[in-house]
């Protein structure tokens, strides 16, 4: 209330007092006086709410706020100021009836409004469109009507990633013992997310892990995260991303199969050799064999041959006559 306001009052309460018992009017005049300052320095009650508000990258965000006043007030006597509460900067001004956005902050330009058919409920309520990175932060309500109140609020801002990708390096020529480096890659979220690696069996790999983030020109992230196990044949390793804000999870699994496992090139060579001169040494042996066959055959051959012959000649000798 207004000093002059409040010099009128205690005149009146002199004049209210006058004619009265000495002591009681001197313990009324401070009873009311004690409520006249009471009275002039009440604070409005602005509520705001009491957890963050969590706004999607590009949606747009309502940015609650209301007062309680008992009094019907005209709009021309009510003022409302938005603000960054870190850097003061103005977001939206509201005073004399009509929006006040000369000292609006660029980056909110065309982007604020307040709900006008329910401010004379009390909603102070700030519309914030197309939200991006940059405006996370804390914001200030500002409230007058006759009295004066303020609150602040909390705005984060979440944007989902893009599935996750899981890559191997190399992905040729490998063999059991080697080591392979994953690799998990997931782009255009908000905040940074966590990471978690996990083989087949469920066990959890994070300690051996490499995690990089960087953020585009409008803020949001690209996470990369690398794992480097010792290969083993029919493996399968999982990479899962955790939102802190949305609660999402994006999932990517690798199994490095048998097909996946080869020779190096030295060993493939020996091992063409080895079979070449395997091959080489049954096809002389089989010559060799061959060659013992026929042979031990014609020998065969011969020896009944002249057997036969001999028998003959005998048979021959024996049928001849003896002469006397």
């Amino acid at each position: 209330m207004p000093l002059r306001h409040l010099s009128s009052e205690v005149l009146c309460l002199k004049t209210l007092t006058c004619g009265t018992n000495p002591a009681w009017k001197t313990m009324l005049f401070l009873l009311l006086l004690t409520m006249l300052a009471i009275q002039t320095l009440a604070v409005m009650e602005v509520q705001v709410p009491e957890q963050p508000v969590v706004a999607l990258h590009g949606s747009d965000a309502i940015l609650n706020c209301s007062f309680s006043h008992a009094n019907p007030f005209n709009l021309s006597d009510m003022s409302i100021f938005w603000q960054l509460t870190d850097t003061k900067r103005n977001v939206h001004g509201y005073w004399e009836g009509h929006d006040q956005l000369a000292d609006q902050a660029e980056s909110f330009a065309n982007r604020t409004s307040l709900f006008p058919t329910q401010l004379a409920l009390g909603n102070a309520s700030l519309l914030l469109s197309r939200v991006v990175v940059a405006d996370e932060g804390s914001y200030t309500c500002f409230v007058r009507v006759q009295e004066y109140g303020s609150a602040a609020l909390l705005l984060q801002v979440a944007a989902p990633y893009s599935k996750p990708v899981v890559t191997l390096e190399p992905e040729s020529n490998l063999r059991p013992g080697d080591e392979v480096a994953l690799t998990c890659m997931a782009y255009g979220g908000y905040p940074e997310a966590s990471v978690i690696w996990q083989d087949g069996g469920g066990r959890n790999l994070t300690d051996n892990i490499t995690t990089s983030v960087v953020a585009n020109e409008e803020g949001l992230f690209t996470m990369t995260s690398m794992l480097t196990v010792v290969l083993e044949p029919n493996s399968t390793y999982s990479c899962r991303l955790i939102n802190p804000l949305l609660g999402e999870e994006g999932y990517a699994s690798v199994t490095i199969s048998g097909q996946n496992i080869g020779f190096p090139p030295v060993a493939l060579w020996v091992t063409v050799g080895l079979a070449v001169c395997l091959l080489v040494l049954l096809i002389a042996l089989a010559a060799v064999c061959r060659r013992k066959i026929k042979e031990s055959c014609e020998e065969a051959r011969r020896e009944a041959e002249e057997g036969k012959e001999l028998e003959e000649e005998e048979s021959k000798t024996a049928m001849t006559p003896l002469k006397s």
